[in-house]
């Protein structure tokens, strides 16, 4: 049998930028031809980006990725056959519907050839791709360099309780490999669910994973290679293990030889070194993809002294660079000065900007406006809130950018947060961590950076600092995996049920759990 190599290329696309995915595509190609590769292996949907969504409702976007997807095979002319995502269109005629496949293409000999298309359309969590494709047919593997090659796309290899099983049938019809074209979203505990199907499928697989950030989604990459081996001597158990595993959140291209996989050298899998590192590696890619796709050059974020917006600043100056990064502190009559104190001693630390604007003249000023509204309760502290809000809005306005968030997840769920207030922010970087993930995540930092985030942030009780000598009126070490708990198993209580409205309003939440607040979880406001 006939040596053949294949290059997987990990990239980062856009959703929408054709014209730059191709570049990017074109780019991988030229650089993997130097290596002599027989196919050049894509993450899912390519060309369009992923996931484009309800874009895809408009026929002049997908006629212009048909249009990118010919130009593609034109401008590979000369470079090894590719094996990219893109759409295709199917012969069914639902009214209403795109009526769209989820393809894999094959570029080669300045054709564009549909050689697999999504067979299992996943419809739960963030997944609503029925909405837009058509579950594709059959469709036999491919020969390259005489060897039979499997398509799958993601999902396909999910098979777990469909009723057909996509890597059986290519087994089936004569693959000696499966190839898979992915783009599975980050989250904790992704790389091992991966592998189990991987196992299941009984046959060599090359794994291309998307690599980058689009709204709330982040993809790790970690592509890789798993080879099943023959039964141990004696034993009658089929063992697997690793040959290749591409590097974590950031592009890559690995070259694969077949034959050979049974007998290359075993390497571990490549993941980050603990959970914390791998959740600050993703969350600083949700923020840096976030800016940079949506060409957002500066960020700005209320640094308060507390762990939350700490924590965030941390995040952001090492997604953006800290020379993009302003963090403004607003004390209040309330304020404690060790909190500004702190807040400037880590700005400093990490080299951002820093501004400090008292609150109390606006306050004053609205406290006379509004007396009759003011005189106690929660609208007397909520004010405050607002009007700092209110200050960092007028930074964005004033020199361009965006506005972080700073909740956690815990705050999030029993609506602890003030509307137009403190969940004003155009991303959440932490509304997927409860308030102990936050602290863990913090302390993690201040191992591994010395000391960044000053002690007085990681000891002092939480408070908003709204009147005098508050602090959060919980218990977060037993309150938060209680909450966690509901929203994981799609229910609710009571306090999150009265806020349900407030998460309709917030922010771009990075999602880094298996339910996250946001296209996942679809709860009603007005509900008995």
């Amino acid at each position: 049998m006939p040596n053949l190599r294949i290059a997987i290329a990990q990239i980062n696309t856009t959703v929408g930028d054709l014209d730059g995915n191709l570049a990017r595509i074109l780019g991988a190609a030229r650089q993997a031809a130097a290596h002599s590769p027989d196919l050049v292996l894509f993450p899912e949907l390519t060309i369009p980006g992923y996931p484009p969504r309800d874009i895809l409702l408009d026929e002049n976007f997908t006629r212009a990725v048909a249009a990118a997807t010919g130009g593609l095979a034109a401008e590979a002319a000369g470079l090894p056959p590719l094996l990219v995502g893109s759409l295709a269109p199917a012969p069914t005629r639902q009214p209403d519907h795109p009526n769209l496949y989820n393809a894999a293409i094959l570029i080669q000999h300045g054709r564009a050839e549909l050689v697999a298309a999504k067979r299992l359309l996943p419809a739960y969590d963030v997944f609503h791709e029925p909405r837009w494709f058509v579950p594709g047919p059959f469709m036999p593997p491919i020969t390259i360099k005489g060897q039979r090659l499997g398509v799958l796309i993601c999902e396909d290899l999910w098979d777990d309780g469909y009723p057909i099983h996509p890597p059986a049938e290519l087994a089936a019809a004569g693959a000696q490999t499966l190839l898979c074209l992915a783009a599975s979203p980050y989250r904790h505990g992704i790389v091992q669910k991966r592998l189990r199907h991987a196992a299941r499928a009984g046959l060599p697989i090359i794994y291309a994973n998307l690599v980058g950030a689009t709204d709330e989604l982040i993809f790790d990459g970690r592509s890789f290679v798993y080879s099943p081996l023959p039964p141990g001597e004696g034993s009658g158990v089929r063992e697997n293990r690793f040959s290749q595993t591409l590097t974590a959140f950031t592009d890559d291209l690995a070259l694969i030889d077949l034959p050979g996989l049974d007998s290359a050298p075993e390497q571990t899998a490549l993941p980050p070194a603990s959970r914390y590192e791998e959740l600050f590696s993703a969350l600083a890619l949700g923020i840096r993809d976030f800016a940079r796709k949506n060409g957002l050059k500066r960020a700005f974020l209320g640094l308060s002294g507390g762990i939350d917006s700490s924590l965030v600043a941390v995040l952001a100056a090492q997604a953006l660079g800290a020379e993009n990064v302003t963090g403004i502190a607003i004390p209040s009559r309330y304020t404690d000065p060790r909190s500004t104190t702190s807040a400037r001693e880590l700005s400093a630390s990490l080299g951002i900007h820093f501004e400090t604007v008292e609150l109390d003249p606006l306050h004053k000023t609205a406290e006379t406006a509004l007396a009759p509204l003011l005189e106690s309760g929660t609208g007397a502290e909520n004010i405050q809130a607002r009007l700092r809000a209110l200050i960092l809005m007028a930074y964005v306005n004033k020199f361009g950018g965006f506005l972080l968030n700073t909740s956690n997840k815990t705050e999030l769920t029993i609506g602890y947060s003030t509307l137009y207030g403190d969940l004003a922010g155009t991303l959440s970087p932490l509304g997927d961590l409860t308030k102990p993930e936050v602290y863990a995540l913090a302390r993690w930092v201040n191992t591994r950076f010395d000391g960044l985030i000053p002690r007085f942030v990681l000891e002092r009780p939480p408070s908003a600092e709204l009147r005098p000598g508050q602090v959060d009126p919980f218990d977060y070490a037993a309150v938060s995996p209680e909450l966690e708990s509901l929203v994981q198993s799609n229910q609710s209580n009571a306090a999150m049920r009265q806020s349900e409205h407030k998460r309709w309003q917030a922010g771009i939440i990075l999602k880094v759990s298996e339910k996250s607040f946001g296209t996942g979880r679809m709860i009603p406001v007005t509900r008995l």
